[in-house]
């Protein structure tokens, strides 16, 4: 596998590991005082573990590759958590949007 493919795939596993973070960000967000909350502090941690990785990921690939990326998988990930978790609706509107972002992955990836 070549190293674009591998850190284009890295990138998408830090948008998962980072929908974790979020997940618990999300949890100490309902607590009175976020930040005393122990959800915040795993989220915290989630997130700042992964800037070791970031390294490799940007030898690899452009910047704007990495954001759309990393954006596409984030929506994806985090509409998924949101539906299923915490039993939010997504609108006409927001789904549509979802559509445009996989599509903006793909002509990225078709035309890179």
């Amino acid at each position: 596998m070549e190293k674009t493919t591998i850190a284009i795939l890295v990138t998408i596993g830090f948008s998962a590991f980072g929908v974790v973070g979020d997940y618990f960000l999300k949890l100490a967000s309902a607590e009175p005082t976020w930040f005393k909350s122990k959800w915040f502090y795993v989220g915290f941690l989630i997130y700042a573990s992964t800037a070791f990785g970031w390294v490799f990921v940007m030898k690899h690939l452009k910047l704007a590759t990495i954001g759309v990326v990393y954006s596409v998988s984030m929506i994806l990930l985090l509409s998924t958590i949101g539906v299923l978790r915490f039993n939010e609706t997504l609108s006409v509107y927001e789904i549509a949007g979802i559509l445009m972002a996989i599509g903006s992955l793909v002509l990225l990836m078709r035309f890179a």
